[in-house]
């Protein structure tokens, strides 16, 4: 464990971390007294939870009444009284509803089928809010509650304002889902809807706040010390995420670098239980017990799931009474039994033909594709990493499975890879993490995933081949010259090593013959996710997507341009040359506007704007 120094602020702080997972959630706090060495705490105790611990965390569950209330969240949602409710009184249940706030792009849309549906008139940013707000209660009442003086402390931060919250995400969310999650807090009653409230609200990928929780945990091995890698494998409800790193010499001392673009995997253990779930209704299709995929699918979920650690023996789904048996479907004194290893149990073949399916080794099957999923993720890692790779540390809630965890470590000897788990709460990895990159910020600089860029028009070249092919679109500007339109500028080139101080600019002109429309910027920052350089936004289409749109005001910068005159002719126009000045190197995008005046350099505040989530093909259908 790393020597934290005494926080330094004028006043008292208080910062919230809230881990709002697929399956479970936790929240982790840190009182910042001037000149006491801060400490991360957790909240271990919420409403109608029945077991109490360092590892508490709830379930990412609520239940809304037909009028769309909210009636029930958390470990209050799994009460059988409240459960009972619900059916009697028309409620509706909303899970896994995070999931759906991810980016809309197709390594993500095969999902959608495993997701339930949301509740009627209710968008996932609605349930996110709500949840917040639970959240939020619950460790108001916590710290009221079990720390000295607890309501005059909170209140202290409280009315003040002086209330930070460190929200994480899986590595695969972009700025239009950080973007919902800050005006989801503002929903929420977190934080006011200003400039000021907006900063009190930091994200942090869920990768990069496990990487602090091993940290904080004591983790750092032999060859970490020698200066080699780590990887990161945050196993959870809905996704994988693997995160690359190695130590990093720093001005501030301690510190790692990211080494690999972060991958994001929807791999997580729901769709362990999803897989169960097909296999379920295809067994019980037909019998007594067909009505009853759910409860068994829940109790597998529950037990089963985890406490597999043997393919060679017969396992166990316990869901009724003694009384419930049908042979046929392996069903006896109330269990189902589930026997090991047969990995074409899922072929359409089989499907067909029930005895086959009773007679399948089932079991590890449902484990397979997430273990593969991470052994290759795993395996592309450790190619692309800037230094070698010894160690890798499972957590996250899918972590406690030691099937998962024994399967990884075989796969993972042969490439040289020690795998290791912390003993302590894998599942609070991510609320404990994100108050320690709050605290203590061990990352210094990070991996862009994709490359980044805006559209622009080149002159036209005719000795330039690329030109010449796109002659057909080619135009005469304003200015007089022709020009050729699509093409793509790029800022940031994809797996470069960005520190958190690197400012990435690149220079841009616009015309225009009416000088008020020039008074303010609005430039899309396009993100291009294939491979090689990319120059033409015509090429590969598809790839290409919309990041946000960077804006500024520059109506005083207007009003210094001088008129220009396009050649033989009378017409007028003016040319306003800038620079957008994007920072990647934080975890999240911050951007500028730069210009010249008198030869000075002038720099203006700028926004970023990011739409609705839009699929990857927004580009390809606007070059058509």
């Amino acid at each position: 464990m790393t020597t934290r120094s005494p926080y330094n602020g004028p006043y008292r702080k208080l910062l919230l971390a809230f881990d709002v997972g697929t399956t479970y959630s936790g929240v982790s706090y840190s009182i910042l007294d001037p000149g006491q060495i801060p400490e991360i705490k957790g909240v271990t105790r919420f409403p109608a939870q029945g077991r109490v611990g360092g590892d508490s965390k709830i379930p990412t569950v609520v239940y809304y009444n037909q009028n769309g209330e909210l009636q029930a969240a958390g470990a209050e949602a799994s009460d059988e009284g409240v459960q009972e409710k619900a059916d009697s009184g028309g409620w509706t249940k909303a899970e896994w509803f995070k999931l759906h706030l991810r980016p809309k792009t197709t390594s993500s849309s095969g999902i959608t089928h495993s997701l339930p549906a949301l509740p009627e008139n209710k968008a996932a940013i609605d349930i996110f809010v709500d949840f917040l707000q639970y959240l939020y209660a619950c460790t108001k009442i916590y710290i009221q509650d079990t720390h000295a003086n607890g309501v005059t402390l909170w209140n202290s931060v409280e009315n003040l304002g002086r209330i930070e919250f460190v929200l994480s995400h899986p590595n695969g969310w972009e700025g239009a889902q950080q973007a919902q999650m800050r005006t989801a807090a503002v929903r929420a009653g977190l934080i006011p809807d200003t400039t000021a409230g907006h900063e009190r609200v930091r994200f942090v990928t869920e990768g990069e706040a496990s990487l602090h929780f091993c940290i904080q945990s004591g983790l750092m091995t032999d060859d970490m010390k020698k200066g080699n890698g780590v990887l990161i494998v945050d196993a959870g409800g809905g996704t994988v995420d693997i995160s690359a790193y190695a130590p990093s010499a720093s001005s501030r001392g301690f510190s790692f670098a990211e080494t690999a673009p972060p991958q994001c995997h929807f791999q997580g253990s729901i769709f362990v239980t999803s897989r169960a779930r097909t296999f379920l209704q295809s067994l019980l299709r037909g019998s007594k017990f067909s009505d009853d995929v759910d409860n068994i699918t829940s109790c597998f979920d529950k037990t089963t799931k985890l406490t597999f650690r043997n393919m060679s023996e017969p396992q166990f789904v316990r869901f009724g009474s003694a009384r419930d048996k049908d042979p046929k479907v392996n069903i006896r004194l109330g269990q189902l039994r589930l026997l090991g290893y047969d990995p074409d149990w899922l072929s359409p073949a089989r499907l067909k033909h029930s005895i086959d399916i009773l007679d399948s080794k089932d079991l590890a099957t449902f484990f397979e594709p997430s273990i593969s999923s991470i052994v290759q993720a795993i395996s592309e890692q450790q190619k692309c990493a800037r230094k070698p790779i010894s160690s890798v540390f499972l957590v996250g809630g899918f972590a406690a499975s030691d099937w998962l965890f024994t399967e990884l470590k075989d796969s993972l000897k042969p490439m040289g890879l020690t795998l290791c788990r912390p003993d302590s709460h894998v599942g609070k990895a991510v609320a404990d993490g994100a108050v320690s990159f709050y605290l203590d910020h061990f990352v210094s600089s990070r991996v862009s995933k994709f490359s980044y860029g805006a559209r622009c028009f080149r002159v036209y070249d005719p000795k330039n081949k690329e030109h010449v092919q796109r002659s057909s679109s080619a135009y005469v500007g304003i200015d007089g010259k022709k020009h050729i339109p699509n093409g793509f500028e790029v800022i940031l080139d994809k797996n470069t090593q960005v520190s958190e101080t690197k400012e990435f600019t690149k220079s841009y002109f616009i015309l225009s013959s009416d000088r008020s429309a020039l008074k303010r910027l609005s430039i899309p920052v396009l993100c291009y996710r294939g491979p090689g350089i990319p120059k033409w936004l015509d090429v590969n289409p598809e790839l290409y997507s919309t990041l946000c749109h960077v804006e500024a005001d520059t109506t005083a910068l207007s009003m210094t341009l001088t008129t220009q005159k396009k050649p033989n002719s009378r017409q007028i126009y003016y040319q306003l040359d800038y620079q957008v000045i994007l920072s990647f190197g934080l975890t999240e995008l911050k951007a500028q506007i730069c210009w010249k005046a008198k030869g000075k350099e002038k720099r203006g505040p700028a926004i970023i704007v990011y739409e609705p989530d839009v699929a990857i093909h927004d580009i390809a259908k606007a070059v058509k």
